[in-house]
């Protein structure tokens, strides 16, 4: 009997996407294939207290975890959580790790910040690397990168928030002058549309940017995409999604779309409200969806991205239908009801099976990257 691999699940974290990260580690957890994989679950509380065995089982269940007693074998710091991805550790009784799965959404998780420790400590782990990672999480950097594909994206502009405190008018001006209302107000590095404002005329744009400003140095302004309607209903974007799997090759599902019950998919929309309909596959023509599908793998090679992704689009709700890339998301919730499970589902893969590849392309990008040299010896 082949022997088991020891998948690390890794949840929890500092950002302000915590919530949703337990919502898609407890998901994996009930779903993975046991008789394949030997799971290990690692919690990172708010205050980032890394933690195994019991204590991250009761960080799961919602429990208060700052007030249990800690010990040696269930709570430790970053350093500690090192030694738990190389051999013979024992800090956390993890001992070695062949695969880890980190389920963390937004802040430190997706950023390329916990990849940067795995590839410190020659771990496999799902998901893109370093950079892929960086360049997902970065609204600006994601766009340079969309431009230099030549991929179509909305008319935006970037403001550093030094900026904008130092000359409000100025900056307001400098936007008003390059973008038409409505505007979207976007921190650059945030995930789950945290503080993201829709602006309709420059009343709503100063609290906008106050807003944004709170979340990241750099604020992303983007020209809403709409249609010929007066109403704010009939002129709203469609918003469609794709998820995208694999390496070296990518593949793409079918089209998604999600219909909010707000005026845009924010992070009420998203996790608050049971309103936001989504429909599998989206009603598009065959062309719409072949040209969406290809624009995803695009964006996925354009920013270097490994595993998963799930790619993000808008559509004019009339007139010439124009596709524009929104963002790519590289580790997108992950429930069973999570639009990137639910997309690959409608494709052929159910949720299990998806849970093993990921991990297989995990191990698969390792092994590649070990084939890289990081010394050089001079030939004799």
């Amino acid at each position: 009997m082949a022997k088991k691999l020891r998948v690390g699940i890794l949840f929890g974290g500092r950002s302000g996407e915590h919530e949703v990260s337990l919502l898609s580690a407890a998901s994996i957890l009930k779903a993975i294939d046991r008789k394949k994989f030997e799971v290990v679950p690692i919690g990172i509380s708010k205050t980032g207290r890394w933690l195994t065995e019991g204590n991250a089982a009761a960080l799961l269940e919602g429990a208060a975890i700052e007030v249990l007693p800690a010990d040696a074998a269930e709570a430790a710091g970053p350093s500690d959580a090192v030694a738990a991805l190389v051999p013979d550790a024992a800090s956390l009784g993890t001992g070695r790790l062949d695969v880890v799965f980190p389920v963390l959404h937004g802040t430190f998780g997706e950023d390329g910040t916990i990849q940067g420790l795995f590839e410190l400590a020659d771990i496999a782990y799902v998901g893109s690397g370093v950079l892929g990672s960086s360049a997902g999480m970065d609204k600006d950097v994601m766009k340079r990168l969309f431009s230099q594909a030549k991929l179509p994206i909305v008319k935006h502009v970037t403001v550093l928030r030094s900026e904008w405190e130092k000359s409000p008018r100025k900056t307001v001006t400098f936007i008003e002058s390059a973008l038409k209302y409505p505007l979207f107000v976007k921190p650059a590095n945030l995930g789950s549309s945290v503080g993201i404002s829709k602006a309709h005329d420059r009343k709503e744009l100063g609290p906008a940017l106050k807003l944004a400003a709170r979340f990241d140095r750099k604020i992303v302004i983007e020209q809403g995409v709409t249609g010929s309607g007066k109403s704010r209903t009939t002129s709203k974007a469609r918003e469609l999604e794709v998820a995208v799997l694999g390496n070296d090759d990518p593949k793409a599902s079918v089209v998604g779309e999600i219909i909010p019950d707000k005026e845009f998919y924010d992070y009420e929309a998203k996790y608050l409200s049971d309103g936001s309909v989504p429909v599998i596959p989206a009603k598009l023509t065959a062309a719409e969806s072949k040209q969406i599908r290809a624009m995803a793998v695009e964006a996925f090679r354009a920013c270097d991205l490994a595993g998963l992704a799930r790619v993000d689009f808008l559509m004019e709700p009339d007139g010439k239908r124009r596709i524009y890339l929104n963002e790519v998301n590289t580790l997108p919730g992950f429930t069973a009801i999570s639009m990137y499970p639910k997309l690959w589902q409608a494709t052929g893969l159910g949720y299990s099976d998806l849970i093993t590849t990921l991990i297989e392309l995990a191990l698969e990008r390792h092994n590649e990257r070990s084939r890289t040299s990081f010394t050089f010896e001079a030939s004799k």
